[in-house]
């Protein structure tokens, strides 16, 4: 019995010091969802006032571009998935790995060739196991996205995007991240960024209206040149931000259901080693009694 009772007590004492280890995971994720969820809120506007820009460019220029323009045939795609450096994040990282395969599949069965561009050790651990190619990997700094990380992927995105297939270039580019909705709701999200598919942000005509006349200077071209690389850099950044928040809120999460599971070990544990300490007094009880009934009838 006093052997079975330092076990439950061993198990106690493991179980509280995991719950103040969870405990403070909570908390530190906690305190960081709202930095992140400021940070997307902020960068939200910026981000569809250029995609209103560009495709309000797409939509009233005629003038063929590398943006808007649909190749007759796409050989290669290009797919970027966003992950996470660190786990204990639930199902985080799983749900948007299972959606880039589950994207993979559909692109490959569609005749197109797949190549990948990951973000985040878990993603670059998740190929690296299963021995697939990623053309760039990219780690560190996930929980606090930096512009600047943005800006070197969609440099080599777009160094990509404009070379011919035959020279290992890409014709579309794909990217499979989680949105931030709450903070017990993070979905998968697959968005196609080139070329530009569905117009954003116009807004049709009223019955009888017409759309208004733009003029482009110094041309429609220059334009849309300029607008490429500022398009693909917020919207890369958005989804590095919308990442963040999503994988705060998902080890929060997390955190919080393993400090509860953590109580219930605790309690659980607890009720047994009451038990065994119980039968343990009982035991010596008995013997004590039985000890001195040997003694009185030995007189």
């Amino acid at each position: 019995m006093g052997a079975q009772l330092r076990v439950y007590r061993q198990k106690i004492k493991s179980a509280q010091t995991t719950k103040k280890i969870t405990r403070a995971m909570e908390l530190i994720s906690a305190s960081r969802i709202q930095k992140a969820q400021q940070r997307v809120a902020a960068s939200v506007p910026y981000s569809r006032a250029v995609t209103r820009a560009v495709s309000a460019v797409a939509t009233f220029s005629n003038v063929d571009h590398i943006l808007t323009t649909e190749p007759e045939k796409i050989e290669r795609a290009a797919v970027v998935v966003f992950s996470s450096d660190r786990g204990l994040a639930g199902a985080f990282n799983s749900q948007v790995l299972r959606e880039a395969a589950e994207l993979t599949t559909l692109l490959r069965s569609q005749g197109k060739d797949v190549v990948h561009y990951v973000v985040g050790r878990k993603a670059v651990a998740y190929f690296a196991f299963r021995k697939l190619a990623t053309r760039s990997e990219w780690i560190g700094g996930t929980d606090d996205p930096k512009f600047e990380t943005a800006q070197e992927i969609a440099n080599t995105l777009l160094a990509d995007f404009v070379k011919d297939a035959s020279e290992g270039g890409v014709d579309e580019i794909h990217i499979v991240y989680n949105r931030f909705v709450s903070m017990i709701t993070q979905v998968p999200e697959v968005v196609r960024l080139l070329p530009l598919e569905v117009v954003e942000g116009v807004d049709e005509p009223e019955q009888g209206a017409v759309f208004p006349l733009y003029s482009f200077e110094p041309d429609t071209e220059d334009v849309l040149d300029a607008l490429l690389p500022v398009y693909i850099e917020s919207r890369l950044f958005n989804a590095m931000l919308q990442s963040a928040a999503a994988k705060h809120a998902a080890t929060q999460k997390a955190m919080k259901s393993a400090s509860d599971n953590a109580d219930k070990l605790i309690t659980n544990y607890t009720r047994l080693a009451n038990n065994a300490r119980q039968s343990e007094i009982t035991q010596q009880i008995a013997e004590i009694v039985g000890g001195a009934d040997a003694l009185a009838t030995s007189k």
